[in-house]
């Protein structure tokens, strides 16, 4: 009996010290959007139950589950007149910002709306970037009329995507679906607030896939690597739209609306949508890095055809053409040559650019990925280790991080008796100075109060860092006031670290 019980303790303390073990290894690991929606699963197996007029084609299930999830983002915009800035949307999306012809224009504050969808039940929302883009103030209401503040955690202009944090339990979510299982001419349902008219649920089906509209990056940045392989559909999207979701009639998200094709700024038959693969990857680099981990294959190439084909000598019409490998990129290091035609990436068919970009896009620098060419007629497997921007294959680091860091400044926020003093809505005051920083260097002076940076309201540290990540064209702009001269405006520009 003695032995026995012993045993028995033993087994329960080893038990108890791997379980623990587990516990803490667990903990350091990379966090995923999909490890937190696999810990709890409510309501999705309300479908079954539910059956609609149009039999096996019923999509009643499917809005039920996703319709909570879906939120109305409303955004201000309390000085800057964000109407006179670059949008990339801008013939898309012109009345969503205000108005049609819209630009211009300088009420203050502004306002503007759009969508997105709970990822998480803590509260994670994936939105598009030109929704909250440079917004003072984000606003989350959910389907059941809660409102709350909203947090920018990132964003990715390349790929108009962006993480938005809300406080909250319990919350319902939209599971992710896989966009590289999506079939043209599945049916499909969009869900958002077009026109302000919360909670819409339209139907249509895929009308193509990894389609390159040319509306992401910045013409004027020349360093601008937009990726663009959006989902087309039929189903109805409108301005307010953007951010919501795209779901399949299983209720699972495949991806996140974005954009119309449109002469008028309404519906006339196009709707486009970031596909959840793309998705997936870009909002887990955010949660995990600060920064999207992009990985490069270091080719420029043409996309091939029949005309191309027949001028190359080409058996195929599929893939894309090598025209250049760029010297010390992963492409040159792994042995791609010029004349290569890549017509495989993991296994995934390679007919145009887009399919190109989208599967690069889904992996990080370091990341080794298999490429399938054609040189010389024969099928030639080929390995390649991506790298980054600058060439390496580490992984970047947050820029706004660098950037603060490279500030050299302690901050202390405004009271509300300075702000009422000063005339301002918020302010951080520099409390100490780095000889070598960037600030000292600007010739800011310490006890300087700084009101926004990059346009944006700050009154934290944490402000200030989140600010950082909306540096345009690589320079960060920061506004403020000194104490004794609350009247005049100064304003300060420079190169954000890297």
């Amino acid at each position: 009996m003695k032995k026995t019980a012993l045993t028995l303790l033993t087994a329960c303390v080893g038990g108890m010290i791997a379980v623990g073990a587990y516990k803490v290894f667990e903990s350091k690991q990379e966090q995923t959007i999909e490890d937190k929606q696999n810990v709890k699963f409510v309501g999705f197996n309300e479908k079954s139950s539910m059956v609609g007029s149009a039999g096996d084609v019923d999509f009643t299930g499917a809005a039920a589950m996703v319709t909570p999830a879906v939120v109305h983002i409303k955004t201000t915009y309390t000085s800057t007149n964000r109407g006179q800035q670059y949008n990339p949307f801008g013939d898309m999306f012109d009345d969503f910002f205000g108005g049609g012809g819209g630009r211009g224009r300088s009420r203050q504050p502004q306002r503007a709306s759009g969508s997105g969808v709970i990822v998480t039940q803590d509260g994670y929302i994936v939105t598009n970037n030109h929704v909250v883009e440079n917004a003072d103030e984000i606003q989350v209401v959910l389907n059941d009329k809660r409102s709350f503040k909203g947090k920018l955690i990132g964003a990715d202009p390349n790929t108009d995507l962006a993480l938005v944090k809300i406080d909250g339990k319990d919350l319902p979510f939209v599971k992710y679906g896989n966009s590289d299982a999506v079939k043209v001419g599945e049916w499909v349902l969009a869900v958002g607030n077009p026109f302000n008219l919360t909670s819409t649920v339209t139907a249509g089906i895929i009308s193509a896939k990894a389609r390159n509209i040319g509306i992401l990056g910045d013409r004027n940045d020349p360093d601008s690597r937009p990726i663009e392989a959006f989902i087309q559909t039929d189903a109805a999207i409108n301005p307010g739209n953007s951010g919501g979701a795209l779901v399949n009639t299983n209720g699972e998200l495949i991806g996140v609306n974005a954009a119309i094709a449109s002469q008028t700024g309404a519906y006339e038959g196009y709707g486009f949508a970031i596909p959840v693969n793309l998705v997936k990857k870009v909002i887990n680099d955010i949660l995990n890095f600060g920064a999207v981990q992009r990985g490069y294959l270091g080719v420029s190439f043409t996309e091939n055809n029949a005309d191309f084909a027949k001028e190359k000598g080409l058996k195929t019409i599929d893939g894309v053409y090598v025209q250049e490998v760029l010297e010390g990129g992963a492409a040159a290091a792994a042995g791609v040559k010029q004349g290569d035609l890549i017509t495989k990436i993991e296994g995934a068919n390679i007919r145009s650019g887009s399919d190109l970009q989208e599967q690069i896009g889904l992996h990080r620098p370091g990341d080794a990925v298999n490429l399938t060419v054609l040189r010389g007629g024969a099928e030639k497997s080929i390995k390649v280790v991506l790298k980054n921007s600058e060439n390496t294959a580490s992984l970047v680091k947050s820029t706004s991080n660098a950037t603060f860091d490279a500030l050299g400044g302690r901050f202390s926020p405004l009271n509300d008796a300075e702000k009422k003093k000063y005339k301002v809505q918020g302010g951080v005051k520099i409390t100490g100075l780095k000889e070598n920083g960037i600030l000292a260097q600007s010739d800011i002076q310490q006890g300087f109060v700084i009101t926004r940076v990059n346009g944006k309201v700050v009154s934290s540290e944490e402000e200030v860092k989140s600010a950082l990540n909306g540096s345009r064209n690589g320079m960060v702009n920061i506004e403020g006031i000194y104490p004794d001269e609350p009247s005049s405006r100064y304003s300060f520009s420079f190169p954000a670290a890297k």
